[in-house]
């Protein structure tokens, strides 16, 4: 039989998948790669060890400050900042979620390692000062209600909050590859942990503002202020990966700030507890005159003559950190 008539009687069609047969490369091209669902990559930021501790995170702070507020236990001044707290550590670590879902963070101008750290321990300071700060705020020894139950289940949730963020520290600093960056460091922690105390300074200084202001406690002020400024400049400057613009060398520098912020917070240190603490000041401890709920006249100068000489030895220990790593690098 012809071939013409062959092909008449037998038609040639094409197979029934050929359509979905990969390309033939040419010769000496590599084959391209099989493309796979970028949605598992995305959802590894959610079932890694460190995400689940970020779902915990959001879970623990958002019931914390739900259950607060559903029941109005919010009022004075050191209530305020426990929320404050809460509700900025549940929304940072919820943006971090979808940040590191979506993979924006290696399209982002800044070192998000660095930026991981520092949230994290700033939001394990934040909780730990609320699980102090509220249960002596709001949780007292009064008869029975139903409010009390709610504060102490707010107590409860900002304690697993902390637990959380420090377990979240600790998981960084033993993962190999994650610490990287100047945050990482012991001088950067404690840089963290010098701005957190002042802070918890200015809170408890404008929540007092009524007192006589000697001179020289404007000149506390302005040393807290002043030292505050400089740490927290020196934060942005290595999460936005400025530092190394500096003209000189940045470990000498941050030595030379260390040192000057040791001497500033010692004569802060000292100033106020001599001028805020004469005898004609003072007053019962304890006195139902001037108790506010939360501290009573005496215990608001107290605490920040121990949080200034608790900054002065946090700030002696970056000085003696940051002259450690100069002597290793020369």
């Amino acid at each position: 039989m012809p071939p013409v008539a062959c092909m008449h009687m037998f038609p040639m069609h094409p197979l029934p998948c050929a359509h979905l047969a990969p390309p033939i490369c040419p010769p000496g091209e590599p084959a391209m790669p099989v493309q796979h669902s970028s949605l598992v990559g995305k959802t590894k930021a959610l079932t890694c060890p460190m995400g689940i501790v970020h779902l915990l995170e959001a879970l623990f702070t958002c019931i914390a400050f739900s259950v607060v507020a559903s029941n109005r236990g919010w009022w004075h001044a050191n209530s305020m900042w426990c929320m404050f707290s809460w509700c900025f550590c549940f929304a940072v670590t919820l943006v971090m979620l979808l940040v590191e879902f979506v993979g924006l963070q290696h399209h982002m101008h800044v070192s998000w390692k660095n930026f991981h750290i520092t949230f994290t321990m700033y939001a394990s300071l934040f909780t730990l000062s609320a699980s102090v700060i509220y249960p002596f705020t709001e949780v007292k020894d009064e008869q029975y209600c139903l409010e009390q139950d709610y504060r102490i289940a707010a107590t409860f949730f900002s304690c697993l909050a902390c637990m959380a963020y420090s377990v979240e520290v600790t998981m960084i600093h033993t993962t190999p590859g994650k610490v990287t960056g100047f945050m990482a460091t012991m001088p950067g922690m404690l840089k963290v942990v010098e701005t957190f105390i002042a802070c918890i300074i200015f809170f408890f200084i404008f929540n007092s503002m009524d007192q006589y202001w000697y001179v020289v406690l404007k000149w506390c002020l302005a040393v807290y202020c002043i030292c505050f400024i400089l740490s927290l400049v020196v934060i942005v400057l290595c999460i936005s990966e400025w530092i190394n613009w500096l003209p000189c060398a940045s470990n000498k520098i941050l030595s030379g700030y260390t040192l000057l912020a040791v001497l500033l917070y010692a004569t802060a240190t000292i100033l106020w507890a001599l001028y805020n603490f004469p005898s004609k000041h003072r007053q019962p401890k304890w006195d139902r005159y001037y108790w506010d709920h939360t501290f009573c006249a005496w215990d608001k100068p107290m605490a920040i003559t121990v949080l200034s000489f608790i900054n002065m030895v946090v700030y002696l220990a970056d000085l003696v950190c940051s002259a450690h790593l100069i002597f290793i690098q020369a």
